[in-house]
């Protein structure tokens, strides 16, 4: 198995890269997110990143940007966050990243009122993407998301996406499988049917509301449950603790309580 970190995009790059070595995580999963990961300033500090992640034998996932809009009803909103993903894509190949990390976009504004449009947006976004992708050899590992996101969040949703792009993987998310899972076992759904598409994880704790990126064992999510899962399928590859505490002691707390768990089942 393999541990990583994600660095918070509001600090140097550099400065997360040494932080996440220094912690004794396998690779750095870059948050490619303004203001201090936004794809151009990782271009223009390309060289430096790639000696600092050789120098620290760090490994590279990259995560493309979180907060902007692939399937605004406002098109020049729209196409810019396109645009935003593309050049961060390119900029993630020029960076030798192993595995890309995508969110499916979501429903903002009044776009809950005509989902079907968003669908479509998120559509073309996708083959856009998935395209790009291709021809640079990259793997895009789509994330499953809450139901505030509206697109990609139960695993019929994640079906009709993988149906049409089968060249998609999957990031398993625990923080976003437990938001508003209302007993459903959505998490262990999702390893059920989609196991031999998971390509990587994203663990964090919460208490099934929002987003808290606790560490392991502070909120409810079942990790015990679902490493005997991820076990039972054969998972052995990469796992981002997205823990964002302050206390960074935590994040390194909380990939050590993981590793014991896949230990213990061996």
């Amino acid at each position: 198995m393999h541990y990583g970190a994600m660095n918070f995009p509001v600090l140097p790059v550099l400065e997360e890269i040494d932080l996440v070595a220094a912690m004794g995580f396998d690779y750095l999963e870059l948050a490619m997110d303004a203001p201090m990961a936004h794809h151009g300033i990782i271009a223009a500090n390309r060289t430096a990143i790639v000696h600092a992640l050789q120098a620290n034998g760090l490994g590279l996932i990259c995560h493309m940007p979180t907060f902007v809009s692939t399937a605004d009803l406002t098109e020049s909103i729209r196409l810019a966050s396109v645009t935003e993903m593309r050049r961060s894509l390119e900029v993630a190949f020029d960076l030798g990243a192993a595995k890309i990390v995508l969110h499916p976009s979501m429903a903002a504004g009044l776009g809950a009122f005509v989902g079907g449009r968003i669908k479509a947006y998120a559509h073309d976004f996708l083959a856009e993407m998935v395209e790009a992708a291709q021809q640079m050899r990259l793997t895009i590992c789509l994330e499953n998301m809450f139901p505030r996101y509206m697109l990609g969040v139960q695993p019929a949703d994640l079906e009709e996406i993988f149906t049409s792009f089968p060249s998609l993987k999957l990031t398993l998310d625990t923080g976003h499988a437990h938001i508003d899972d209302r007993g459903e076992g959505r998490m262990l759904q999702l390893v059920e049917q989609f196991g031999s598409r998971i390509a990587h994880l994203h663990f964090s704790d919460n208490h099934g509301r929002r987003d808290e990126h606790l560490a392991v064992g502070r909120g409810t999510v079942d990790f015990t449950g679902l490493v005997r899962r991820l076990q039972a399928i054969g998972y052995d590859d990469t796992i981002t603790l997205e823990v964002f505490e302050p206390d960074r002691q935590l994040l390194i707390d909380s990939r050590d309580r993981i590793r014991a768990m896949f230990s213990d089942g061996e």
